[in-house]
């Protein structure tokens, strides 16, 4: 069985609207002013962890508990996110297919997974790991063998990776022996070895891989 390990964030499900929407209905919530908005837009541009809470709480001097703040956000940005159907179907094609799909995610492990459960990916997917499990990001080879192990698979099998990133996906999954597709958008960094295809879209990359298993 192939593996074809995905990105989440950017590739699956589109976080910054998601991630917009929280803040406002979180801000909107607790009454906070404009300042505080834009601080937590900042800083949860590209990821979010409870630290980002903590030095909010002590920047503002604000009497909710960093952590309580935390998980009101991580409640309201898995609610927010949503994941599109021909993404769904694609997923449940390369599983029909006899592929073994994971997916790979830099985040918080609680926000990750709550993301996953919401949006109905984590009962489509073999195995998930998120960098907060072990306290390490992609490109971190580590965190690819954690995702491979968690689908009950090797990548000395080699297989595929997926993703918006450039150095963390596919730099990444150059450097655990995967074949890559890269959803263009982000710029490429000098000298970082090209993706073996680039795609507009995580359906585009869904079909290359259905082909590969005719």
């Amino acid at each position: 069985m192939p593996l074809a390990l995905f990105d989440l964030d950017g590739t699956l499900i589109d976080r910054q609207t998601a991630a917009r929407d929280a803040i406002s209905t979180l801000c909107r919530t607790h009454r906070y002013g404009t300042a505080i908005e834009q601080q937590l837009r900042a800083d949860l541009v590209d990821r979010a962890n409870p630290s980002d809470f903590v030095r909010l709480r002590d920047t503002f001097n604000l009497t909710l508990p960093a952590a309580q703040l935390w998980q009101e956000y991580v409640g309201l940005l898995a609610a927010a996110v949503t994941c599109r159907r021909e993404v769904i179907e694609g997923l449940c094609r390369l599983r029909a297919a006899s592929w073994t799909v994971g997916i790979i995610t830099n985040g918080a492990s609680d926000v990750q997974r709550a993301k996953l459960a919401e949006t109905g990916l984590a009962e489509l997917v073999d195995g998930v790991a998120a960098s907060g499990d072990l306290e390490i990001r992609k490109p971190d080879v580590r965190l690819f063998e954690l995702a491979a192990s968690r689908c009950g698979v090797s990548l000395k099998h080699g297989g595929w990776m997926v993703g918006d990133n450039p150095a963390g996906d596919v730099g990444g999954g150059h450097q655990a022996g995967l074949r890559t597709i890269w959803l263009r958008g982000r710029p490429w960094p000098a000298g970082l070895s090209a993706a073996h295809h680039v795609v507009d879209d995580v359906t585009e990359a869904i079909t290359i891989l259905l082909t590969e298993t005719e």
